[in-house]
């Protein structure tokens, strides 16, 4: 039975979150450096990625005097671009290097958004910027996602290979794995329920995102790796702000909140939280969720009969 103060620890676990710098990926980042691991973020801006880095090593400091803890903590930084399969194998090479072949948990935050109004009209049909959108999402969202976990996971892997007897082939050994190598995968509300924008790529993506979770979950099972995904309700961040043009009002965060049910947006302690339970002790036997962390709206999303 693992200890009451270990059940949750990801203490000396090496993490790498992408899309890092801000938003969602910031928060997830700064939560696992206060909670002992070292941690790789990155994104596509250097000077953000810097800055981001800075940003954690002056909370940890600050926290270190509070506490007085010696066990320091890493966090890194580097620029990458993981929307396309060489960047993704540039980042898991750099990776490699950094942690020693030992990467702990992958968290694939790295994400865009696009909304253009689709007119389903002859002129929107050949707009060369509405083609762009699409692939800038996907490859980004969708693909890049799968591209990062196929190169991390030699690192990630947590069940070894053995020989079969006098066979010159080998198998992965069947024996349990009570610490395996995590992948979390940001997915969204929006996978689960379009939101009302012209946000079609993004929520398509989301979709794509929670579903390839699953798929991937099945695939590296047998390696001593679990595959899970985290969907965020509305979190203030630069993308969240973007909803705005779309919403008639001066304060889009009290609109926001007035419809989730627990009455605010998600904020770090909620974003981070989610993310040290999949890489913990205590999620070790979770692979194939898509946990909701969005206040209820959608574990209690209702048909409002009046609209009937």
């Amino acid at each position: 039975m693992t200890s009451p103060s270990s059940l949750f620890s990801v203490a000396g676990k090496n993490v790498l979150v992408t899309g890092g710098s801000r938003g969602i990926g910031l928060m997830i980042a700064s939560t696992f450096v206060r909670h002992g691991a070292n941690v790789l973020l990155t994104s596509r801006d250097p000077k953000a990625c810097k800055e981001a880095a800075s940003l954690i090593k002056q909370q940890q400091q600050q926290q270190q005097q509070q506490q007085l803890n010696n066990n320091i903590s890493q966090v890194h930084h580097i620029a990458s671009n993981v929307s396309s399969r060489e960047g993704c194998k540039e980042l898991a090479s750099y990776t490699n290097k950094l942690f020693n072949g030992k990467l702990d948990v992958l968290v694939n935050n790295a994400g865009t958004s696009w909304g253009e109004d689709p007119a389903y009209d002859k002129d929107a049909r050949e707009s060369g910027k509405m083609n762009w959108g699409w692939d800038k999402v996907l490859d980004l969202n969708v693909k890049g996602m799968f591209y990062l976990i196929r190169e991390c996971t030699p690192m990630l892997q947590r069940r070894r290979l053995v020989k079969d007897g006098n066979d010159t082939t080998s198998n992965l050994s069947s024996e349990p794995t009570f610490d395996p190598g995590r992948i979390i995968n940001i997915g969204s509300v929006t996978g689960f329920l379009p939101q009302d924008a012209p946000t079609h790529a993004y929520d398509i993506s989301k979709a794509a995102v929670h579903h390839l979770t699953k798929k991937i979950a099945n695939d590296l099972a047998p390696f001593g790796i679990t595959v899970n995904a985290l969907a965020p309700g509305y979190v203030p961040s630069r993308m969240s702000k973007g909803l705005s043009m779309y919403m008639n009002s001066n304060d889009m965060s009290a609109e926001i909140s007035k419809n989730i049910p627990l009455s605010r947006m998600g904020d770090e302690d909620d974003m981070g939280g989610a993310c040290i339970y999949f890489s913990s002790r205590a999620g070790a036997y979770c692979t194939g969720v898509i946990l909701n962390v969005d206040g209820g709206m959608i574990g209690c999303a209702q048909i409002p009969l009046s609209s009937l």
